[in-house]
């Protein structure tokens, strides 16, 4: 089996991104005055995936996170150090 992570666990890096990229999604939901399904059912996706996402469980695409920045009326902006 192919693994993504050696010993299959995320670097810190990693796990620090994920859960920078879920605050930021968390605040902008509430601050939109939005419920976890009320984004859901603007993305397109159940209610579950926006709550795994939001804390920090799941590892979006670029493809899901655009969709949900649009949802919210933001832009995504990836930046590599």
């Amino acid at each position: 089996m192919n693994k993504r992570y050696p010993k299959d666990a995320p670097p810190i890096e990693a796990i620090s991104a994920r859960e920078d990229v879920a605050t930021q999604v968390r605040d902008a939901r509430k601050a939109a005055q939005l419920t976890q399904q009320n984004l859901a059912d603007m993305t397109g996706t159940k209610k579950s995936n926006i709550s795994r996402m939001e804390s920090g469980r799941y590892n979006p695409s670029l493809d899901f996170l655009v969709k949900i920045a649009s949802s919210l009326g933001k832009e995504l902006t990836v930046k590599i150090q």
